[in-house]
């Protein structure tokens, strides 16, 4: 069995995210840094995450519908680093936060998307 893990996200309108928000830019520096850092990436971009279906993730869902996006597409930028997802909480517009532990409950596979 796989240790639980902690993975960190922002969710949002896959069109504002990926057609309105500088979101290549603001990752391509992050991928910068961390090059310069010698670090590993940490960080993915999942278009329709299937994490979302958790039943530990029901109030997130329902303030995305509260907020109007329960019928559109929904991408995240889910991250092991919490300051990053922080940052990015502040950075883009229209987004929410939250997080989630992965190899627990229901949740076995953290960066699976619907569409695949």
């Amino acid at each position: 069995m796989l240790k639980a893990v902690k993975y960190f996200f922002v969710i949002g309108s896959s069109k504002f995210l990926l057609d309105n928000e500088p979101l290549e830019e603001i990752l391509r520096e992050r991928v910068q840094q961390y090059a310069r850092e010698k670090k590993t990436i940490d960080f993915w971009i999942i278009k329709s995450p299937k994490f979302l279906n958790s039943v530990d993730l029901i109030g997130i869902k329902n303030k995305l519908t509260k907020d109007g996006l329960g019928e559109v597409e929904l991408s995240a930028i889910v991250s092991l680093d919490e300051v990053f997802i922080k940052w990015m909480k502040l950075r883009l517009q229209n987004v929410a936060e939250s997080n989630f532990m992965a190899f627990t409950n229901d949740i076995e596979s953290p960066l699976a998307s619907e569409n695949f």
